[in-house]
């Protein structure tokens, strides 16, 4: 999903950030455990590019045209929409193409009608809780392919093909079919977060397993504190933990498993049964923070940033969305996933990869504009604007400005990725198979609620792997 709901940031950090030559090297993702197929060749897309194209040139491939206009909807949230407007107004500068700019939550409703009617925007931020899912429109034919764009000469380096300068994996969680058709451009970890604060004036130490965990939450429950948060309303946060979990318990393969709809993926996977009954056991024992099942994510964000809660999951967009309500001396930490007893890999293994899907409609009146915007995009000068208004750092290698500051929270993730090192994973199903993704969210807003037991989740996430694999598209997207 990339980013959920994030309201907007603002302004640079507090800690120093690194270097730019130091960047690469924190967040640099290996091949390992990714999909490594390359996009194929690409489709020029359906719409009549007409008056909208213009002379090519070494600087200009696409033929973007001066006095074109360029229609970009950015999803406003946690990295609200201040770097889109600094994009726009450098390309207007350069290229001499202004924009109609929209920045909102409501992807699905405002963007379903104009794709529904031929007449989508340019460039789409399909990102938040009402994305369009990707996997959606391109089955229905509405996204270009994006080889073109990724194929063509680096802004930085002409030398050098745009897809040559990013960082290796991050073009995964795009791919349907082996096609790229969407550019997810920020670097995400998932995991735990907690605030150092409270930590230290209640003596806690980052739990490495996940009994030291429990006892943190028991610890914090007998001093009226939750021990866990999580966003109720929107069961893909607690996804966070349990398929974490999983992949760290079973290793690769057991993440591999559930992205290539394997018949055990779930039911007759010990690392799913032992990820799941660890999680329900935080139910069982009352260590949820008291009504968190029926928040919404920022709801339940706030309570934590409030010291209600020990701990809540989420992505590294968390300390951007809640800028606004977390005190200033809160120390927001990232925690990689604590390990259930015998995991195979190790506990500063992370799921990191590239999120935030930027996506070009097939249909899309300015095809040329489009392209050359992407293309900047994954210039250094536009990687840096993003950090800079946006306090994260991009998909780009030697992306940021070594003059660019992240705050403490994001800064942890930087240091956390660097711990991880080769032991980086990232599953792909939420993208591939929307539908899939979620029926498992369903069954875990179930778990959670005390509704069903572990056993009956397994069977239920299960049940929706059988039924995508039955669909013979899927045999399409493979890992190996």
């Amino acid at each position: 999903m990339g980013s959920t709901e994030h309201p907007g940031a603002e302004g640079v950090g507090r800690r120093d950030l690194i270097k730019r030559s130091a960047a690469l090297g924190l967040v640099a993702v290996p091949a390992m455990g990714l999909m490594s197929a390359c996009a194929s060749g690409g489709d020029s897309g359906s719409s009549d590019e007409g008056d909208t194209k213009g002379k090519t040139s070494k600087d200009n491939p696409f033929g973007a045209k001066k006095g074109s206009k360029l229609d970009v909807v950015v999803f406003k949230g946690g990295y609200g929409d201040d770097y889109a407007k600094a994009w726009e107004a450098d390309f207007d500068k350069k290229l001499g193409i202004t924009s109609t700019h929209t920045g909102t939550q409501e992807i699905t409703g405002k963007l379903q009608p104009r794709f529904n009617a031929g007449n989508p925007p340019d460039v789409v931020d399909d990102s938040g809780a009402q994305q369009i899912k990707v996997d959606v429109l391109y089955k229905n034919g509405q996204l270009l392919d994006l080889a073109e764009v990724l194929d063509a000469p680096s802004v930085d380096d002409p030398a050098k093909k745009v897809r040559d300068t990013l960082i290796p994996g991050t073009l995964d969680p795009g791919m349907q079919e082996g096609k790229v058709v969407a550019l997810n451009y920020i670097y995400t970890v998932w995991g735990l977060w907690y605030s150092g604060k409270l930590f230290q004036e209640k003596g806690w130490q980052e739990p490495k397993t996940w009994d030291d965990f429990l006892a943190v939450c028991k610890d914090a429950k007998s001093q009226g504190i939750g021990g866990l948060a999580h966003q109720g309303k929107y069961p893909y946060y607690i996804n966070v933990a349990i398929m974490d979990l999983i992949a760290k318990k079973g290793g690769l393969e057991a993440m591999k498993a559930i992205d290539n709809l394997d018949p055990k993926a779930f039911v007759g996977s010990d690392a799913a049964q032992a990820a799941v009954e660890a999680v329900y056991e935080v139910v069982e024992k009352g260590y949820l923070m008291p009504g968190t099942n029926g928040l919404t994510h920022t709801e339940s964000q706030t309570r934590w940033n409030q010291y209600k809660a020990a701990f809540i999951t989420s992505g590294s967009w968390l300390e951007n969305e809640q800028l606004k309500q977390t005190p200033t001396d809160f120390d927001m930490k990232f925690l990689p996933m604590p390990l259930l007893s015998g995991s195979k890999l190790p506990f500063e293994a992370i799921r990191a990869g590239s999120g935030e899907p930027f996506i070009i409609p097939a249909k899309a009146g300015n095809l040329p504009a489009a392209k050359e915007f992407m293309r900047r995009m994954l210039s250094k000068e536009w990687s840096t604007l993003f950090a800079k208004q946006a306090n994260s750092l991009t998909i780009l290698k030697d992306g940021v400005d070594p003059g660019v500051r992240l705050r403490p929270g994001t800064q942890s993730t930087v240091e956390a990725s660097k711990a991880a090192g080769d032991n980086t994973f990232r599953y792909l199903y939420t993208e591939w198979y929307s539908e899939m993704g979620t029926a498992i969210e369903a069954a875990s807003n179930e778990l959670m609620a005390k509704r069903i037991q572990p056993k009956e989740w397994l069977k239920r996430c299960q049940a929706a792997v059988d039924k995508q694999a039955k669909d013979p598209a899927s045999k399409k997207n493979h890992r190996d």
